[in-house]
């Protein structure tokens, strides 16, 4: 199956050389959780502040349970602080 992966800001760093615009194009055995996508591209689970799974929101005691499904998108952010 393949799923669209975006990462944001400095997560941006986890992604593959191939990655074009934040965003890689994934394939993925059937099956296979958001956690699953967070640890196998070596994201910090701390550094996943923010995650929406085809827009929405997924928590943190979720993201193994969260199965994603072909033609689906996940998208990561870190923390971000401002003023």
């Amino acid at each position: 199956m393949q799923i669209t992966l975006k990462l944001y800001a400095s997560l941006g760093a986890y992604l593959p050389p191939q990655a074009t615009n934040n965003r890689i194009q994934l394939d993925l055995k059937e099956g296979t959780t958001v956690a699953e996508v967070i640890h196998q591209y070596r994201i910090p689970a701390e550094q996943a502040h923010l995650v929406l799974h085809n827009g929405a929101y997924v928590a943190p005691a979720l993201r193994t349970q969260t199965v994603l499904k072909n033609g689906q998108s996940l998208a990561i952010w870190p923390p971000v602080a401002g003023g």
